[in-house]
Parts: C-alpha cells; sequence; structure tokens
C-alpha cells in the first residue's frame, strides 16, 4: 500500500503566462515511453513480481522504495502541465469563440478531451500503454534495464528544459533531474552488489554535469543528489545494504533518510467557464453544502 500526502514532492512556481506548446512538450515527460508513467509502472509491477523477497531483501526495498517516489513524479509533472496550460483561453460567450486560440496549439486533446489537463499521452499525444513496462523476473536483467530507463529519462528531461523557458518546466525538470540521477546511481550501485560490474563508472549519461542546469544547482548545494527516501513510516530497513559509501560524482556520503521530501503544496485551480469546468456555479455551491451538512447530520 501507498501512504498518499496532500503534497508535491517541491513547491512549483505559480506561473505568470500560459504556454501550451511547453505543455505538449512536457507531456513527454509524463506519458512518453521514458516518462514518468513508464518509470513508475516498470518499478511497481518489478516490486510486486519481485521473487525471492526475503534472500534479496535489500533489493526489493530499493525498487519499492523508489515505486513510491515515481508516484509523486507523475503528480509533480501532472500539475506542471497543468500549470502550463493555466490562463491559455478566456471565459466568453460560446459564440465569442473563447477557445479559438487553441486552434493553433500543438496538442488541442489538452481543450478539446482534457479541459486543459494533463493526459496519460506522450508529446505527440500517443497514449502511454503498458507495453512499455519490462518485468523480466531476472533481477539482473531488471535492474539493468532500470539503470537505462532512468538514463534515458534523464536525456529527455534534458532536452525538454532545452526546449522552454517556462518557469514551472523549468523549475520541475531541475529537481527531476537531479532525482532521477539519484535513481541512476541506485540502480548503478545495486547492480554493483550483484555482480561486482562497476557501473558507476558510466555515470553521468548523458556526461553532462547537473549543476549546468540553473534549476539543479540549489538542489545539488542541499544535497539532495545523495539522499534516497525510504517513503516508509517502518518499512524496507535494508536500503542502507545499497545506497551507502560515497556519490560518484562529488565523493558526498551517501544518506538514507526516514519519510518522504518536505514538499510544497498542491496548486489551486481556477474555474475555466469556457470549457465548462467544473460545471459547478456559485449557487450550486450552496445547495451541495447544504447535502453535506444533511449527510453530516449537521443543521444549518
Amino acid at each position: 500500500m501507498i501512504k498518499r500526502f496532500n503534497r508535491l514532492a517541491i513547491e512549483l512556481p505559480q506561473p505568470t503566462t500560459a504556454d501550451p506548446n511547453a505543455a505538449a512538450a512536457v507531456q513527454e515527460l509524463l506519458g512518453g515511453k521514458f516518462g514518468e508513467m513508464s518509470t513508475l509502472n516498470n518499478y511497481m509491477f518489478q516490486s510486486f513480481n519481485f521473487k525471492n523477497k526475503t534472500k534479496l531483501k535489500p533489493f526489493y526495498h530499493l525498487i519499492s522504495s523508489i515505486t513510491a517516489e515515481e508516484f509523486g513524479h507523475v503528480e509533480l509533472v501532472s500539475h506542471t502541465i497543468n500549470l502550463c496550460l493555466a490562463g491559455a483561453t478566456k471565459p466568453g460567450d460560446p459564440d465569442s469563440t473563447p477557445l479559438s486560440a487553441a486552434k493553433d496549439v500543438r496538442n488541442t486533446q489538452h481543450f478539446i478531451f482534457a479541459g486543459q489537463n494533463a493526459l496519460p499521452v506522450d508529446s505527440m499525444g500517443k497514449a502511454w500503454t503498458g507495453e512499455n513496462v519490462f518485468n523480466s523476473g531476472n533481477l539482473i536483467l531488471d535492474l539493468l534495464h532500470n539503470f537505462f530507463l532512468e538514463c534515458g529519462a534523464r536525456t529527455h528531461k534534458m532536452r525538454v528544459y532545452e526546449m522552454t523557458t517556462h518557469p514551472v518546466a523549468r523549475a520541475m525538470i531541475g529537481y527531476l533531474l537531479v532525482r532521477g540521477g539519484v535513481h541512476v546511481v541506485a540502480y548503478a550501485k545495486a547492480l554493483e552488489v550483484a555482480t561486482g560490474a562497476d557501473v558507476t563508472k558510466l555515470i553521468p549519461i548523458p556526461s553532462l554535469d547537473n549543476r549546468a542546469f540553473n534549476e539543479t544547482r540549489k538542489y545539488e548545494e542541499k544535497g539532495v543528489h545523495r539522499v534516497l527516501y525510504r517513503f516508509s513510516d517502518e518499512g524496507y530497513r535494508d536500503l542502507e545494504q545499497i545506497w551507502k559509501g560515497t556519490h560518484p560524482e562529488d565523493g558526498g556520503d551517501l544518506i538514507v533518510k526516514e519519510g518522504i521530501p518536505e514538499g510544497g503544496p498542491i496548486p489551486e485551480y481556477a474555474d475555466t467557464p469556457e470549457e465548462f469546468a467544473p460545471g459547478i456555479f456559485p449557487e450550486d455551491f450552496m445547495k451541495i453544502a447544504a447535502r453535506l451538512q444533511q449527510s453530516a447530520g449537521i443543521h444549518a
């Protein structure tokens, strides 16, 4: 089971402008082959199907903990897409074509299908598929695949970062470059423990230091790239058997932290009446409130 907290992994900046085409590009980091839905579901099914959990407990704990973090990354990218879309259109009479600006953006599904929200699709609107999940049942092969998946995800984040200057998109990508780097190192260390092969010599892939990006430096300075969160109150205690020693790039000590990142608030989204969303009007709120009071036995 996953315990949910009503917070994002980080606080995202409040946007001042909309950029629907940036939102379309960021969709690759959500529903693309190397997007967060792929990392989540790869590790989730590997953790569900893990064989010989007792004898191989440190590896099971590693994959399970990273699974929990990836759930939060799916959430973070989704909110980034929503914030890139926020304010892209304005309310108006239907005959004034208030959604006319949407017809010229790259992904009109954001406006026609989703009411200006994130979708489980890639940057070209292709739906995410379970065919992106790899779970061979062979631990070494799965770990190697996960290492490659994280390197591919890192490459795509760097490319999308170079496509847009939207502050929300860059803030999110900067954080995920750092956290994805943690996962790259974690799977490399797991492979080293399991096989003796020093995969850390391949890092980073691509060979560009995270500190080259403005939005990563504040996290690197705080040592976030050396921390693996347990994402559990009491469980997954064997992470330290793999996440230990020093970071291959800066030599700093690796740390396992209890719980979750401090995080930031979940964004609040305004009504978009031109999209008929949420479709609840002021007079409806009063009726809903009365019904909720009645069901709770509260009388005004």
